[in-house]
Parts: C-alpha cells; sequence; structure tokens
C-alpha cells in the first residue's frame, strides 16, 4: 500500500459515550468482518469487558476502505478505554497514530475524561476529528452540544460529524473525515528498521508477540530483529496485521500496524515503548517511548490456601505480559502467609486484575486494605518510601510523613454541588475553584489526598449525584500531614492485614467501627477474645468477643453454693489456660469486611 494511502487514527472519549460501538459500524461499513463474525463490541474480545461493558485492553484492527472516487485506503484503528484507570493505555494508541476521533455524547457532552483524552491527543500532536454520537436518543441535544465541542476545539461548528454508531447514521462522514483530515503517516523505506512497539501478549505456541507500528525501514519473514533496550538476537518467522485474528504478510512497510513474530521466550524483551530494529544494520537513534506507569494504589494479594502460593506467582507473571502496568514484589505477612505486594493504577484496576486472577487462572485470593505509596522522613535526615503500613519504621523514629495528593477535577450538573463540596470537605479535600461549562453544568477543583479516593469515594460521588457527576485526577505532590499507623490487636497480638495509615482526626472513628464489624464477623471461640485499636501503646477503641460456655453447675440442685463457685472458678482457669496456647481463626469476610466498612 502506498504511504499516503494510509491512515493511522484511534477513538478516545469518556467511558460510555460509545467508542467500541462506533468500531463496530466502521469495521461492518468497510467489510471488514463478514456478517457471520459480527457482534456487539466485537473489538472487546474479553470475557470481562463484554460484561461490564467496558474497554480495558487497547485493540488494533485493520481495515480497507474505497471513497467515492474509487480510492482504496488502508485504515488502522486501534479502540481504547475511557475509565480513567486506564489512560495508560490511550497514551500508548495515541503514540502510534496521526489522528484521533474524539466522540462525545449527545446526551451529555464534554464530560472530565473526554478533556484529559484530548489533551493527551493533542499533546501527541494528534489531527483531532470531533464525532457527536448518539443522535438518535430521546434526550439528545445536538445543536447545542455541537457548539459546546466547538468552542472546546476552537473549531467551526459545521466541521462536528453528528452520528449515530447505535442506527448506523453517519458513518460514511466519519470515514470520509478519516482520509481526508487525518495525515498519512511519514518514513522512509530505505532507511534501517524502527519500530514503536505499543502493545505485547503471550501466546503459549509463538512466544511473546509485539503490535508494532513501524516508523522507518521494512521488516520480513527472515530479518534479523533486536530491540534498544535489550541486547538479544531474534529471526523473524511472521509478521501481518490483527483483525480479531493474526493476518500474515509478506512485510510490513512505513506507517504501518501490525505484529511480529520472532519466537521471543522473555517476555520482558518486548517492552511496551522500546524500539524495535535490524540487528545487522542498527538505526542510530532510538523512538521516543512512553512515560513509567506508575502505580498509585498497593494491596496485597495472598492465596486462601498457602499451597497455591506457586500458581499466584506463575499468573500474576502471565497477566504482567498484556498489562505493563501491573507491578508485584513478594511480601510475607503474620496472618496471611506469604503473598504478594502488587501496585495498581487505580480501584478499577485493581478489580480487574482479580477477577483475571480468579477467572482465567483459577486462584481464591484475600485482598489487604489498599493502600497508597508514603514518604516518611526519618529523624537521621533521610527518606523512606514505604507502600504497607507494616513496613512503616518505630515512631521514635519518624520526623514526618508525606502522602500523595491529586488534582481531581469533578464534573457535575449544578444541582449536585452542595452534595460534592461536603464529600470533598469530609475527604479532607481543599476547594480549588468552580467555573460553569454551561447554565446546567459545572466543573469543581480540588486537592485530595489520593488515599481518601482508593476506597469507595468514586462509588460515593456516583450514587450521590445519581450517576451524573464524573471524576478525572492527575498525581501533584507529595504532601506532610498528621499521619499515623493504627493497628488492630486480636488478643493482644497485631495482625498486620488490618494494618492502615491514616490521618490522626479519623483514627478514632475508624478504629471504633472496624473492631466493632471485627466482632460481629470473628466466631466466638472456647475463650474470650479482646479486639482492640491501637496506636503505637495507645488503645483507642476496645470490644470484646465473648467466650462460648458450657453450663457447668447445671448438675448441682440445691445445696452449697460454695460448690458451684468451685466449679466456676475451675472453668475460668480453664478458659484462661486456653487461651495463652489458643489461636484464633480469622475468617475470610473478615478481611473483606475492612474494604467497605466506609460505604456502610
Amino acid at each position: 500500500m502506498r504511504l499516503d494511502h494510509i491512515r493511522n487514527f484511534c477513538i478516545v472519549a469518556h467511558i460510555d459515550h460509545g467508542k467500541s460501538t462506533l468500531a463496530d459500524r466502521l469495521l461492518e461499513r468497510t467489510a471488514t468482518l463478514d456478517r457471520r463474525q459480527m457482534r456487539e463490541q466485537v473489538l472487546d474480545d474479553n470475557d470481562l469487558e463484554r460484561e461490564r461493558g467496558i474497554t480495558i485492553k487497547l485493540h488494533a484492527v485493520r481495515m480497507l476502505y474505497r471513497d467515492p472516487a474509487g480510492s482504496e485506503y488502508e485504515l488502522n484503528l486501534i479502540d481504547t478505554p475511557g475509565h480513567v484507570d486506564f489512560t495508560y493505555e490511550v497514551s500508548r494508541s495515541l503514540a502510534a497514530c496521526e489522528g484521533a476521533l474524539l466522540v462525545v455524547d449527545a446526551t451529555q457532552g464534554v464530560q472530565a475524561q473526554t478533556l484529559s483524552n484530548l489533551f493527551l491527543a493533542l499533546d501527541a500532536g494528534l489531527e483531532i476529528i470531533p464525532v457527536l454520537n448518539k443522535i438518535d436518543l430521546p434526550g439528545a441535544e445536538p445543536e447545542r452540544r455541537r457548539n459546546e465541542v466547538a468552542d472546546l476545539l476552537g473549531v467551526e461548528p459545521d466541521s462536528v460529524l453528528l452520528a449515530s454508531a447505535k442506527e448506523g447514521v453517519g458513518i460514511d462522514e466519519v470515514l470520509q473525515a478519516v482520509v481526508s483530515r487525518v495525515p498519512p503517516p511519514a518514513g522512509d523505506p530505505d532507511a534501517p528498521l524502527r519500530a514503536l512497539i505499543f502493545d505485547s501478549y503471550y501466546d503459549k505456541y509463538l512466544g511473546a508477540v509485539p503490535s508494532v507500528r513501524i516508523v522507518d525501514g521494512t521488516v520480513r519473514p527472515g530479518t534479523s530483529i533486536t530491540f534498544g533496550n535489550v541486547d538479544r538476537r531474534y529471526e523473524v518467522t511472521e509478521v501481518g496485521y490483527l483483525r480479531l485474528g493474526r493476518v500474515p504478510q509478506p512485510e510490513l512497510a512505513p506507517g504501518e500496524v501490525g505484529y511480529v513474530v520472532a519466537a521471543i521466550k522473555e517476555v520482558a524483551d518486548t517492552r511496551v515503548g522500546d524500539t524495535v530494529l535490524d540487528a545487522d544494520r542498527r538505526a542510530s537513534e532510538l523512538l521516543p517511548g512512553y512515560r513509567e506507569a506508575r502505580a498509585m494504589v498497593f494491596a496485597g494479594l495472598y492465596p486462601t490456601s498457602s499451597d497455591d502460593y506457586e500458581d499466584l506467582r506463575d499468573a500474576l507473571q502471565r497477566l504482567k505480559l498484556n498489562d505493563a502496568s501491573l507491578h508485584y514484589e513478594p511480601e510475607t505477612s503474620g496472618a496471611l502467609g506469604f503473598g504478594f505486594r502488587c501496585g495498581f493504577l487505580g480501584l478499577l484496576h485493581m478489580e480487574i486484575v482479580q477477577e483475571r486472577l480468579d477467572r482465567e487462572f483459577g486462584v481464591d485470593l484475600i485482598t489487604t486494605v489498599p493502600n497508597v505509596e508514603y514518604h516518611v522522613r526519618l529523624t537521621n535526615g533521610t527518606e523512606q518510601r514505604v507502600e504497607s503500613p507494616t513496613a512503616l519504621p518505630d515512631p521514635g523514629r519518624i520526623e514526618s510523613i508525606a502522602e500523595p495528593v491529586v488534582r481531581a477535577h469533578i464534573m457535575l450538573p449544578a444541582d449536585y454541588i452542595g452534595f460534592v463540596q461536603k464529600l470533598c470537605h469530609e475527604r479532607r479535600g481543599v476547594f480549588k475553584g468552580m467555573s460553569y461549562l454551561d447554565p446546567q453544568r459545572v466543573e469543581m477543583n480540588f486537592e485530595l489526598p489520593l488515599s481518601e479516593i482508593v476506597l469507595d469515594f468514586y462509588d460515593r460521588l456516583k450514587g450521590g449525584s445519581r450517576g451524573y457527576a464524573a471524576l478525572d485526577y492527575e498525581f501533584l505532590e507529595y504532601r506532610p500531614d498528621d499521619l499515623i499507623k493504627l493497628d488492630i490487636l486480636v488478643n493482644g497480638d497485631p495482625v498486620d492485614a488490618f494494618s492502615v495509615v491514616i490521618h490522626r482526626e479519623k483514627a478514632f472513628e475508624y478504629g471504633r467501627d472496624l473492631v466493632r464489624k471485627l466482632k460481629e464477623l470473628i466466631p466466638r471461640q472456647q475463650y474470650e477474645v479482646s479486639l482492640q485499636a491501637a496506636i503505637g501503646g495507645n488503645v483507642i477503641a476496645r470490644t470484646n468477643v465473648k467466650a462460648l460456655r458450657k453450663n457447668v453447675t447445671a448438675k448441682c440442685y440445691g445445696g452449697d453454693i460454695t460448690r458451684k463457685r468451685k466449679l466456676l472458678e475451675k472453668q475460668k482457669e480453664g478458659k484462661k489456660r486456653m487461651k495463652q496456647v489458643g489461636t484464633v481463626e480469622i475468617p475470610q469476610e473478615a478481611f473483606l469486611a475492612v474494604l467497605n466498612l466506609g460505604s456502610e
């Protein structure tokens, strides 16, 4: 295919604005898939994506389009996720494209993720084609939303395309706009090979298979390749493009998007953002890669049975192959045994990883309370990074603890301003300003500690605004505050899985609620079990799980009170001895109770 007849573009939008449905219509219109292969959200091939109705992974597909004049074009489409947790997938797609379809819902208008994905696309220097989707819905306001998008981009309202992906309206205009407005890729077929890896997956027969965008040079079977960051040599056995499956081709030329098979055993070699080079004719300059995906939320993952530790390790290794943003390292816990401390991009990302470990690898998990990374300044002037409350140094050595603070943008109907103000104030948020997007909608800006967002903030925000509020946030800085470690003691022994780093003002309420909850969930033993919440040596909340007691005086009818007392004292002694050697079995529900403590 001639270079000026290739178009590489992606679709970006807020979650649920119709990206995947629009991709379906484009595939249908270009006859890329026959009727037998078509189904709803055809590119979302993972069961989880289909169940939740969201895109989690980026998906590349090639289409052939013949315009009304009869010229044939090769269109490479990359469908991207819309949720804030998967922004790193969007940034990877953008680097492989020259243009982006910005899809906006005609009923909801511009939302938080619309803006953040738009800024990512503008930073990458992409040509933006605005598309107003869902114009067939009863609540759609095409003209008002069209002007809103035109104002945002600084373009004429006529250049905003109107479409209904569900009904198939305006699809031809979208394809025409891609051909006429998106610039063709640049590249030199005679230069040394340079290809950008934007995704990779593992195949048990073929090894690691990177998805690439060829920038310069040509790659064909028999080419010896190496990578910018790894000095290893592989021979290419197959190249081609993706269309639900692999479609082999004789070669991949500049501007094309496809895959490379070269029996790459080490998954670490195909790092996303690395450059594929010709081993015999290395290019002098590597392509600019990606910023490393930065873990924001940390939690411990432990197998329910310690025998499954090896299975969990293998599952995490295989999952990391096509999820570059997952970080993990081994750790041990007194209460839960051997497991892994994992870093995630957000709570949804954590949920998806847990679900995939359960479904795809059949691993039963216990998850500890999610927390964030803290920077601890010690009295000797050094600084430590702490991802888990159990790793906090002795309180006497700590000078200050700094927590990550994010800048949050919340878009919502003006009716819910009071609710959002109250919610953010409860979460130690600092109000930074507010602007009206139109008479009905407003954008509010807050600085919030990330630890206050990770658990149930998003659910509370959605619930209290009847689903209308949209949240987007970016990391701002580490800021010192009055933070302390709160321990939960069961019979005087701290259980590390329940430990949290928390603001001093909130410690009493949290500790009290948690010991009450645990009292309901820990089964009664033969002896009394004490549950305490403590800061250092100070107990701030306490309750007891009453002992199971046998009626030892039942056989005494009437008679001497001292006989009864003697039997009761003997029972008491037995319970005391039992308590010294007994261990309390903590059920799995107790560990899960911590996760939904705030929502009750």
